[in-house]
């Protein structure tokens, strides 16, 4: 989300080269031996499973009736994320099959999920412009992510059919996700000229914006009771700062070295400030009782390179390490019923950089 698909991460970690061999790997090959799924520490994890083998997969989200989870795939022959719908127990499978394609197999796509209530699903894809992958962005400027203003957020039945678009207005639209009840979407725009967060109903109707300060807002989840919305946000702290920030969003990029994780209550009111460690804090997601949040960071890791899931009361206390594979894991979600864990890692990978889905019984 802001191009949030894993392979910005590997690039970072593994370096190009990795990332290139990565998607010339093949889902058709024999997957490795279970060995690898859970590393020392990872209490909290159990009957650790692993659902996709090879390539790039990448922020997996549960269906309403925890059966499936849809997620985005790099297509092996266009290097470009696609979004597909598998099952949640069989999952890719090891002998070539990839799943359901709902997304148009053309442009780039991020951040789907499921429409609860329906038979359609919502994803953000950049094909209304070009057929082609948008370019990469220029990392002469350091490690930054490309906000491609092409995107806008689309529904389509949960087979692909009846695609209709919810969002025309210029610059980028993305980052989308919907209230447990179905009736709100929440995602980040630069509609109004900065990277906000605003809801509206999911036939994109009554639009509201949420968050107004300068900086990037994004990678927003409501809880389970959909009272209140969890982000990531970088707010810069002095003029050169927020020149260069500014100087960046023109040329539709932005550097997300340092977020923090923040929640607001539904309607956009009583924002407060949850991880304050300078940290690339992000991919956050609230523990069923709405009482603590889960998320990705590299805190733990002084070279930066290292992102491993923690767990977090709302309030900033009771900070905990869930997970401590040596690479890679981020995009946790719970299951609709509490009791699974999905998360993206490069752990059990055959090359540097791969990065898989996996599904783990949740000890509370």
């Amino acid at each position: 989300m802001v191009r949030s698909s894993i392979l910005w991460f590997v690039l970072a970690v593994t370096g190009i080269g990795a990332a290139r061999a990565v998607a010339q790997s093949h889902h058709s090959a024999r997957p490795p031996e279970p060995q690898g799924l859970r590393f020392a520490g990872e209490d909290r994890l159990a009957n650790v499973r692993q659902l996709t083998f090879g390539g790039q997969n990448a922020e997996a989200y549960w269906s309403p009736d925890g059966q499936e989870l849809i997620l985005q795939v790099t297509q092996l022959d266009s290097g470009c994320d696609q979004i597909y719908v598998m099952d949640a127990q069989v999952g890719m499978g090891s002998d070539g099959s990839i799943g359901r394609l709902v997304s148009t197999g053309t442009g780039r796509t991020t951040c789907a999920y499921f429409l609860p209530g329906t038979d359609r699903v919502l994803f953000s894809s950049t094909h209304l412009a070009s057929d082609d992958c948008p370019p990469s962005p220029d990392h002469s400027r350091g490690y930054v992510w490309p906000i491609y203003e092409s995107y806008d957020i689309w529904t389509a039945k949960a087979d692909g059919t009846e695609l209709e678009r919810l969002t025309d207005a210029p610059g980028y639209d993305a980052e989308a996700t919907v209230s447990p009840d179905g009736e709100w979407i929440v995602f980040t725009s630069t509609r109004d000229g900065d990277l906000d967060l605003y809801k509206m109903r999911t036939d994109g109707t009554d639009l509201t914006r949420l968050t107004d300060a300068p900086g990037y807002d994004g990678g927003a989840f409501f809880s389970a009771d959909g009272t209140k919305i969890v982000y990531r946000t970088h707010e810069p702290t002095d003029e050169d700062e927020l020149r260069d920030y500014r100087d960046l969003l023109a040329q539709d990029l932005i550097r997300p070295g340092q977020l923090e994780i923040w929640w607001m209550n539904a309607d956009g009111s009583s924002k407060t400030q949850v991880t304050d460690n300078g940290a690339a804090n992000f991919a956050p997601y609230f523990t069923p009782d709405g009482e603590r949040i889960i998320f990705a960071s590299n805190v733990g890791d002084p070279r930066g390179r290292n992102f491993d899931l923690y767990l977090i009361n709302v309030d900033g206390s009771g900070f905990e390490a869930i997970t401590t594979c040596p690479s890679f894991d981020s995009f946790p979600m719970f299951s609709p019923d509490g009791t699974k864990l999905a998360f993206a890692s490069n752990r059990n990978g055959r090359v540097p950089g791969e990065t898989n889905i996996f599904v783990a019984d949740w000890v509370d």
